[in-house]
């Protein structure tokens, strides 16, 4: 009896492990960046605060500031840390991640199973450009508010060390490019929320002097609604006209006041962490139609502007550079991935002040200056992962 041959079918095991090794792979390399880079965070941010507001902070406490205000403070000003420390962790989770695995020879493993190095980069690069969200959404929804407190506070900080000393206040308010209010108050209590020694100076829809208006006191009923109180005086331009009304008034000639008393004593043209990306175009949008600032202070407004997006996208260029430098042939300490991060992101914070100053003299346009520092970091983590993948 003959026998029929047996005929065996090739299951594909091959294509079947590949297609389940990648999540796999993932799921490792992204448990090894996950830990650094929280790690990252709280060392970066426990630097820059010891570096920048430590010693402000130790002065109120000897100044006998009340300790629960100054840990408010310290609160209050964190967010703003944060958001700067999130792509600063990225680069030395990536070194410190990669070096590990590549010391474990897990990484050789991947490549002798035929994975590229950018198969190896990718989740890298991925968790990269989910800290930029992140740190994007942190610095538009979070930063803006806790920074504009910590400003608030610590003007009324000043204030209650020195009672006696005088608090002025000089604010202009424009419509459609038109200056239509100025205001000049000679102190703020932050106690009261209230000004004292108030002039206002309204102008008329075409940008006319209307007169003066002075009074003891100003103060914050809500939104939209100041009010003079303690008799107000008009005097008209030339002097004439004179007339005085009791109780709490607000004259129909100038404009209702469209911030509070936080907003009127805090400096936000002056720090772009107290303004969202939509409040910074708006001020440029009103500099440049008002013509109230030079070139050179617009152009460092835009280069704010645009640095709301690319200081989050240096996460993904520090994710990519850092995963790529991080693949090494020899086994090497974690202490050399902390010099290489220090390294990279001294040489990053040196190109973004040389392109500032370029930006302010005209010699690049801002948002070119802004994001030259991230084709830089892509361009070179290319090139590198590009020779090392032949």
């Amino acid at each position: 009896m003959s026998r029929s041959p047996v005929v065996t079918q090739n299951p594909k095991p091959k294509t079947q492990n590949r297609k389940g090794l990648i999540p796999l792979l993932d799921l490792l390399i992204l448990k090894e960046v996950i830990g650094p880079w929280v790690f990252g965070v709280g060392m970066f941010t426990s630097l820059l605060m010891a570096g920048t507001f430590l010693g402000r902070l130790t002065e109120y406490l000897s100044e006998g500031v009340p300790p629960l205000t100054v840990v408010k403070v310290f609160f209050l000003l964190m967010p703003a840390i944060l958001a700067k420390t999130f792509p600063m962790a990225m680069l030395l989770a990536a070194l410190l991640s990669y070096g590990r695995l590549s010391g474990d020879s897990e990484i050789t493993a991947v490549r002798a199973a035929g994975g590229s190095l950018y198969r190896v980069v990718r989740p890298a690069t991925i968790f990269a450009l989910g800290v930029a969200l992140l740190a994007f959404g942190f610095n538009e929804i979070v930063v803006p508010s806790a920074t504009r407190e910590s400003l608030a506070l610590a003007n009324e900080i000043v204030k209650l060390k020195n009672p006696n000393e005088a608090f002025p206040v000089v604010k202009e308010f424009t419509e459609k490019g038109i200056l239509r209010l100025g205001v000049v108050a000679q102190n703020f209590v932050p106690t009261s929320q209230t000004f004292e020694g108030v002039v206002l100076v309204p102008f008329d829809e075409t940008g006319k002097l209307v007169g003066y208006f002075r009074a003891k006191e100003m103060i914050f009923r809500g939104e939209k609604d100041w009010r003079l109180r303690g008799g107000t005086t008009f005097v008209a331009p030339d002097g004439t006209g004179h007339y005085t009304s009791e109780g709490e008034v607000w004259p129909d000639e100038a404009i209702q006041i469209p911030q509070t008393p936080t907003d009127l004593i805090k400096p936000r043209d002056d720090d772009f962490d107290a303004q969202s990306m939509a409040e910074l175009g708006r001020n440029i949008a009103v500099y440049k139609r008002d013509k109230t600032k030079t070139r050179a202070a617009i152009a460092n407004y835009e280069y704010g502007f645009w640095n709301k997006i690319s200081l989050p996208l240096a996460a993904v260029v520090f994710g990519t550079l850092g995963s790529v430098l991080g693949i090494r042939n020899a086994r090497t300490g974690t202490a050399t991935g902390f010099a290489l991060a220090v390294a990279i992101i001294f040489g990053y914070v040196t190109v973004t002040n040389f392109m500032n100053v370029w930006a302010r003299n005209g010699v690049l346009p801002p948002w070119v200056a802004s994001f030259t520092p991230i084709v830089l970091g892509l361009g070179a983590s290319c090139l590198i992962m590009v020779r090392k993948n032949s």
